[in-house]
């Protein structure tokens, strides 16, 4: 049967690729708002309103935020980032609960209302607080599309489909974040209030197009069947898969009678793969009733499930232990200062590497490697390019000839981190937990990647400015050994999940097998679910799916 699965391809997968992309679009408001108020943020028309005056300025004003360190921002347009990485914490730390009433769908819908709320309240303001109250609410709905959009593509996706299905959350950040360049680099040179306002408006886009495409996406049926609702589940996953997996027999070994090409003497009895699929996701979410019990927060503590988050939190850190937020916040400023003309351009050049990376990695990840190789692939290379930037800079600091080679190193590093790190994180991270504890889990792991993202952005002004401990790119160093210790993370702890269904999964964790021995463990679910389905078959006679 595994073989059967694993040759169906994209094409009959399509329709919940596309619902899946659909649902994944909500990566793109995080990817458009990091790229594009982070610039709005030096414009004239927007520093008239919110800005403070300086007396070094032509216009009275402070617009060249490349003249000054990061810690002699004003406070701000330091709140307008930080409010919205508060807001996202506070989010995903109680998405967990909020999935206890809510379903998937309705979560996102709930995030599209108060992204548009949001919105208006920054467009509409020309007061400092409440534009922080606008930031604040944005971050909340922001870890909402972030956090649930990731947990539905993971449980609504095909188990061989997973990873790259899972993986669009990457390729939309990425989309967003070329698109947030590119209307800051439209508007940055006017002078009215519309050179920010405009940006601020385009965050209504996606969330607009979301909330209309969710009410043709069916609920995720995993989250049904934690809820007793066979039927609405049943139809559910109908829906996602289409009528090609009606029409694939799926014959398991021990079970076939005919012979090597699936020739059987009757297939009256023979069960699809959407069959088998629905009897493996029954007697999982059964399993987990009869020994787990209700769900409860704690629970990600406790047993078995203590293993899974602490490899799910690991996951989630070791995104940001790659030193990603160190170059995506401050690559312009290093450029500037090595006397880069175009470093804005250079960044945005630098985006779309990111987005090729993506693109190979998604490839990479269904038809190449596993999980396990392309992150510690990723790993290794985004290593190395720290630690080149921090020769480079070691050896001949501030130079023309060490900003083209940070503008050369820095594209390489955005490549293989959007490529392998950040392509194959959140797959991993979701197949990781187990279904009952999936939003509680992620969603706290979300939280603390938004922490730690927030932490290197407070600690690295004061690593890297003259007036503190003035290592400026050498603070590369740092994060080449942060890689080299998420290398021998990946090596030793991280199993490999390929192809495994969240369901077999979760029996491979509760049987406390090795990271090193998944890929030879032989699930008993799979063949228990077989069974299931051909007894259910034979008392359908005449039914079919």
């Amino acid at each position: 049967m595994d073989k059967i699965l694993s040759s169906t391809t994209l094409w009959q997968n399509r329709k919940c690729l596309l619902l899946c992309c659909l649902v994944s679009m909500a990566n793109m408001q995080y990817g458009f708002d990091l790229a594009a108020v982070g610039s709005l943020q030096a414009m004239p028309g927007f520093l008239k309103v919110f800005g403070y005056p300086s007396p070094d300025s032509d216009t009275g004003y402070a617009i060249d935020v490349s003249k000054y360190t990061p810690t002699e921002l004003s406070t701000v347009q330091q709140l307008i980032t930080s409010l919205l990485t508060l807001g996202s914490f506070v989010s995903s730390l109680v998405a967990g609960f909020f999935s206890s009433y809510l379903g998937r769908r309705q979560a996102l819908w709930l995030a599209c209302v108060v992204n548009a709320i949001a919105c208006g309240i920054q467009i509409g303001t020309s007061s400092a607080g409440v534009l922080y109250l606008g930031r604040l609410l944005l971050g909340f709905a922001n870890g909402f599309l972030v956090t649930f959009s990731n947990i539905y593509t993971a449980e609504a996706a095909p188990a061989h489909m997973r990873g790259v299905m899972v993986a669009l959350f990457a390729y939309w950040v990425n989309i967003g974040s070329i698109m947030g360049a590119v209307v800051d680099n439209k508007t940055k040179e006017r002078m009215d209030a519309l050179s920010y306002r405009i940006p601020l408006a385009c965050l209504y886009i996606v969330p607009a197009l979301l909330f209309v495409a969710l009410f043709f996406v069916p609920e995720s049926p995993r989250w049904l069947l934690h809820r007793g609702k066979e039927d609405a589940a049943r139809k559910a996953l109908e829906q996602l898969r289409g009528s090609s997996y009606a029409k694939i027999l799926a014959i398991a070994p021990g079970y076939n009678s005919g012979d090597e090409n699936g020739s059987v003497e009757s297939t009256s009895v023979i069960p699809t793969l959407l069959e088998v699929e629905w009897a493996e996701m029954v007697k999982g979410v059964e399993e987990e009733k009869r020994t787990q019990g209700d769900v409860a927060a704690l629970d990600m503590f406790r047993g078995v499930e203590l293993r899974r988050t602490i490899l799910c939190y690991c996951m989630i850190g070791c995104q940001t232990a790659s030193g990603v937020w160190f170059l995506i916040g401050y690559q312009t400023y290093f450029f500037t200062v090595c006397g880069i003309a175009k470093a804005f351009e250079f960044s945005i050049m630098n985006t779309c590497f990111g987005f090729l990376g993506v693109n190979i990695g998604m490839y990479a990840i269904r038809e190449w490697l596993g999980r396990r190789s392309i992150l510690i692939l990723g790993a290794v290379a985004c290593g190395l390019c720290q630690l080149a930037s921090a020769i480079a800079a070691s050896v001949s600091p501030n130079s023309l000839q060490t900003g083209q080679t940070l503008v050369a190193f820095t594209a390489l590093f955005m490549f293989f981190y959007n490529g392998c790190v950040g392509a194959a994180s959140y797959p991993v991270a979701t197949e990781l937990v187990s279904s009952r504890l999936r939003a509680w889990t992620v969603g706290t792991a979300t939280s603390l990647g938004y922490l730690l993202a927030w932490l290197v952005n407070f600690c690295t002004p004061y690593f890297i400015n003259p007036e503190h401990l003035n290592w400026g790119a050498r603070y590369g160093y740092i994060w080449t050994a942060s890689n080299l210790l998420c290398v021998v993370f990946f090596y030793f702890f991280m199993p490999e999940m390929k192809g495994r269904s969240l369901e077999e999964l979760d029996e491979i964790f509760a049987a406390r097998i090795p990271a090193r021995k998944f890929e030879s463990y032989r699930c008993l679910i799979r063949e228990a679910a077989h069974l299931d389905a051909v007894n259910a078959k034979s008392g359908q006679k005449g039914e079919h799916y």
